[in-house]
């Protein structure tokens, strides 16, 4: 029996996810085995255990079955970030979603968790593409609702294609499964024609990377979601942009849903980008070098000192391998530090050969290309080995690692060496491994700001150094070839 209908009837949703955030100045493809994980969930993610892309699908199907709603559900494909996703694979499996929506027709609802940053080879805007062949399939009164992590890329064709789009609002994506909330809840208004979803953009002409657990910033957020649920504003997103994605609408946008009001959508959105316009000169990381960042570390009265290495990002799509910190604890014999989650699944398999307590001369880091720097010969002890080694992620769900392990450097160095490439996001993937960030002096996190939520807490001071390597952070000089609008912080007023 069809559960299509309107009012407070039964109705029939289509709930699919496709995600990886593209850094397409990387040498290195996001491919098959990218996705790998994820596609052998086939339909089912709702059934196995959280991870950050199939947390919304998770809260769609537990509300739409609470109120009486059939499921479809089709895959939830992730990808850790990297380079340009390889045309065949990214065709792939948007036809295997187009297909299940083709086979599930008719709906009243399509709810979609992407990132907003995808290019393949051949899509620059690849969240559009999707959308743009679903619109098609559907007809243009079918709802149509996508969540999307802050750093996206948002395009005409996304506004155009999906009735409603809501982003995190929070920097660690501490907020993913509530905006799915938020999602969920106005596209099933809509589909009962409670409400007509009607929204304004506003380019804020910026690009950078904004914390949203500091000031200004923390009380940006607090106001955005203050005009929420008032004066038929249903919701309101800042799209960050992502800063290493060059493609023709990289940069930072707000966006205002309102119920059938686009003036009221357009003034809000406006008002909100020229606030964020108003605090850019407070809002960037005092980034450090890196014999600043241990000086100050060791200077401070008591540790844990946390470090993070943000050019060397797995988040951002860098390899998680470079080894300049590291080198610098290492000749400057840091007698209490931690590093990890370093990416180098030779050294692991080396260190779980010979076992705990082997010594070696290991060498470690710069494999993955020019953006790793140099690998580093180290008189190195194996402390811990793991076959399958996890951390928890952001929310309630939990990242692998792989196959694992710790080595000690003299007089105090540990490192937690990992096979799969990610960034560190909880402290529990080194003390899994023995090593205890909480009790050491300095700790280094290979993360642009992720780890903010599990590591702040314990720390007595947070620092951010710059390694010569990895993600170009100095935004005014990112090398775009296809974007190319003025912005700040390239020029001090792109306005004019």
């Amino acid at each position: 029996m069809t559960l299509v209908g309107k009012g407070k009837h039964p109705m029939k949703l289509f709930i699919a996810g496709f995600s990886t955030e593209t850094n397409t100045f990387l040498p290195f493809p996001t491919g098959e085995t990218g996705f790998a994980a994820t596609l052998a969930l086939g339909r089912a993610s709702t059934q196995a255990p959280a991870h950050m892309i199939s947390a919304p699908l998770i809260e769609w199907r537990r509300r739409a079955v609470a109120e009486g709603h059939q499921i479809v559900e089709s895959l939830c494909a992730a990808a850790h970030p990297a380079g340009t996703t390889v045309r065949a694979v990214y065709e792939r499996v948007r036809d295997m979603i187009l297909g299940d929506l083709r086979a599930a027709l008719p709906v009243d609802i399509v709810l979609l968790n992407l990132h907003g940053a995808m290019v393949a080879e051949g899509y620059d805007d690849c969240e559009g593409d999707l959308l743009v062949r679903l619109r098609a399939l559907v007809g243009p009164k079918t709802v149509v609702g996508a969540e999307l992590d802050l750093h996206c890329h948002t395009t005409r064709a996304m506004f155009d294609n999906a009735t409603c789009l809501v982003a995190y609002k929070e920097y660690p994506h501490t907020d993913i499964v509530p905006r799915a909330a938020d999602l969920y809840r106005i596209c099933i208004a809509a589909a009962r024609g409670e409400v007509r979803p009607t929204t304004g953009v506003y380019d804020c002409r910026m690009i950078g990377m904004w914390r949203t657990t500091v000031e200004p910033m923390q009380g940006f957020v607090a106001r955005m979601q203050a005009r929420e649920g008032r004066d038929g504003v249903l919701s309101v997103s800042f799209g960050h942009g992502f800063p290493w994605g060059d493609v023709p609408d990289v940069g930072a946008k707000t966006w205002v849903v309102t119920d059938s009001d686009r003036a009221k959508a357009e003034r809000l959105a406006a008002e909100l980008g020229r606030e964020l316009w108003a605090m850019r000169a407070e809002t960037p990381i005092a980034a450090l070098s890196v014999d600043a960042a241990i000086d100050r570390a060791l200077a401070a009265p008591r540790g844990p000192v946390i470090v993070a290495d943000m050019a060397d990002n797995p988040g951002g799509g860098t390899p998680g391998d470079n080894t300049a910190i590291l080198r610098h604890l290492v000749e400057r014999n840091v007698p209490s530090a931690a590093l990890g989650y370093l990416w180098d699944p030779l050294a692991v398999e080396i260190c779980r050969t010979a076992g705990v307590g082997a010594r070696l001369d290991l060498r470690v880091g710069g494999k993955a290309g020019r953006v790793s720097g140099d690998p580093l010969d180290l008189d190195a002890t194996v402390t811990a080995v793991s076959n399958a080694l996890e951390q928890t992620g952001l929310g309630c769900s939990t990242v692998a690692l792989g196959a694992a392990a710790a080595i000690h450097v003299a007089p105090g160095i540990d490192v937690a060496l990992v096979s799969e490439r990610c960034q560190a996001f909880s402290p529990d993937g080194f003390t899994r491994l023995g090593i205890h960030p909480a009790q050491k002096r300095l700790v280094v996190v290979k993360s642009y700001n992720h780890f903010y939520a599990a590591f702040a807490p314990f720390a007595t001071e947070v620092l951010y150094a710059l390694t010569p390597s990895g993600l170009p952070c100095d935004f005014a000089t990112i090398p775009y070839r296809k974007f190319d609008r003025p912005y700040w912080p390239r020029v001090a007023d792109p306005f004019a």
